[in-house]
């Protein structure tokens, strides 16, 4: 019983300390002249058209990153695993690098890089999905980890290719599914970075979702705040979705066996 209330507790104290900036900040998004209650500021995220395309620039940059990750890691790490072991610990290493060094370093670095990418690919906001992809490699590389070493990857390759499977069959028929649930952890972790990233996409001089709220917050602190509870509130989503599947999924091998 003491254990219950000692649990319940400290659920309580968490939920308080998530739950009331989220609250202060809708109470300050809806807070109108002389103490009335307005969306004005939420209802000002669909009238302002550059806010609008920063969304969109934000929305796509993370699919695209998200996509982008799981392309490069997926046969790499699965075909490292199989056939050169000896390289998984130089792999991690690099895969884990970005997460310590500093945004501003590594913008640093890119920024002669992104001068050529400009040449040859022009200056859409999108390009920066190369550099999202870079600093969400530690988490993604995480996440499929735990994905592989939940499994018996050796066995079930060989037993499809024992079976006459290729190996893009062995990766997209036995590979992916098995690790559906890391998959989509490491795509929610990366959209939720993206979403939220503000430093590479500043000095980069592109005009995404976190830099426009940045400059709203100069002139329209409502509008400003709108958004970004919104934007807290979809990544709190995506998390809630990502443990809703998994439990799902973990209930599914449950029934089955």
């Amino acid at each position: 019983m003491a254990v219950k209330v000692v649990r319940w507790l400290v659920l309580l104290a968490f939920g308080v300390f998530f739950l009331l900036p989220l609250l202060a900040m809708a109470e300050f998004s809806t807070r109108g002249a002389g103490g009335t209650r307005s969306l004005d500021s939420w209802s000002g995220i669909v009238t302002d058209p550059d806010l609008v395309d920063a969304i969109l620039v934000s929305v796509q940059l993370a699919v695209a990153g998200s996509l982008l990750v799981l392309v490069l890691l997926v046969p790499t790490m699965t075909w490292i695993r199989l056939r050169l072991p000896r390289l998984r610990r130089p792999v991690e290493f690099l895969c884990l690098l970005p997460i310590a060094i500093p945004a501003i370093v590594l913008v640093v670095g890119m920024a002669p890089l992104y001068a050529w990418v400009d040449y040859f690919l022009g200056g859409s906001p999108l390009t920066l999905t190369f550099a999202y992809a870079v600093l969400v490699l530690p988490f993604a590389y995480r996440a499929i980890d735990a994905g592989l070493s939940a499994i018996d990857l050796k066995t079930l390759a060989e037993a499809a290719r024992g079976l006459g499977a290729s190996w893009a069959a062995v990766l997209l028929r036995v590979v992916v599914p098995n690790i559906r649930t890391a998959l989509i952890g490491a795509s929610l972790l990366s959209v939720a970075l993206v979403l939220g990233e503000f430093t590479v996409a500043s000095l980069l001089n592109f005009d995404t979702l976190q830099v426009r709220v940045n400059l709203l917050g100069k002139r329209n602190a409502g509008v400003s705040i709108a958004v970004s509870l919104l934007s807290l509130l979809f990544a709190f989503a995506l998390l809630f979705l990502l443990s809703f599947v998994g439990e799902r999924r973990r209930g599914a091998a449950a029934g089955e066996g």
